[in-house]
């Protein structure tokens, strides 16, 4: 069972991950910037639209975010007001996504929540936000993740590519929103870091969860809160799932064609559900 976990009321601490997966991003190097982060989508850089929707979340007190060069963040005029006012902390980015989450996690304040959500996520509003703190509050977890069904997005952005992961009963796609609720969600993402370190080698990866439970997910015969049941197991700390209502939050932008859709979306004049 959970742990210290943090007041019913208490307010998060957000990370936004807004680092490089590599020097040559094509969708950054098409659009002439260094990091994807600083992609302009409608006028406005992709991690800005990110940090003024957690600015204007009810459920978020702080800004975090974590870039392997500050300084990119400097050179683009429309962030340098959010760092000259100090509202947002820059955080070291590690060699991977989960130490540098391991990194926050160790200068956060005890009992905490923290919040983790990623840079090319530009239609995400503050009502999302708060909607997912509120109901993974309200859960008894140590990690609480964000998912939206097939039906949900198929039902806003029926042309979108996403993949999905085949479950019995609903196939779900991940939303790009964490809630890390409880001391004990530390060990969910060292087993992430070690899932990593072993993305080269894939049956060293398969044992981490046994090839009984692989063999009924390849059957279809979990459900996501019976796959979520048995991760929880492997990694030693209780994970459990929110199903978000928003086919947004399944946006995030890795190709063209998602970046054509933002951009589709957040043009001046376009309706765009809270």
């Amino acid at each position: 069972m959970p742990d210290q976990a943090p007041p019913a009321d208490a307010p998060f601490a957000a990370l936004v991950l807004a680092g490089r997966r590599g020097p040559r991003d094509p969708l950054a190097l098409a659009s002439g910037v260094s990091h994807k982060a600083l992609i302009p989508i409608a006028g406005s850089p992709m991690l800005l639209r990110v940090l003024q929707t957690l600015e204007a979340a009810r459920s978020v007190a702080g800004c975090r975010v974590c870039i392997d060069d500050p300084a990119a963040l400097a050179a683009v005029p429309a962030l340098r007001p959010l760092l000259a006012e100090r509202r947002i902390t820059l955080e070291p980015s590690a060699e991977t996504p989960s130490a540098s989450v391991l990194g926050c996690l160790d200068r956060l304040a005890p009992r905490q929540p923290l919040l983790v959500t990623t840079a090319d996520h530009p239609l995400l509003t503050a009502p999302m936000v708060d909607y997912f703190c509120r109901e993974a509050l309200a859960h008894n977890a140590d990690v609480v993740v964000g998912v939206v069904t097939r039906e949900t997005v198929r039902r806003g952005f029926p042309e979108t590519r996403r993949t999905f992961i085949p479950l019995r009963g609903e196939g779900v796609t991940g939303a790009n929103l964490f809630v890390l609720r409880t001391p004990h969600a530390r060990r969910a993402v060292e087993f992430w870091r070690r899932a990593e370190r072993l993305r080269k080698s894939p049956w060293r990866l398969v044992s981490l969860f046994g090839l009984g439970s692989l063999a009924r997910f390849a059957l279809r015969r979990l459900d996501l809160d019976a796959a979520l049941e048995r991760a929880s197991q492997v990694m030693g700390a209780r994970v459990e799932a929110v199903r978000l209502p928003f086919a947004e939050c399944a946006i995030d932008v890795d190709r063209p064609d998602d970046l054509a859709l933002a951009s589709r979306v957040l043009a001046p004049g376009a309706p765009l559900e809270p």
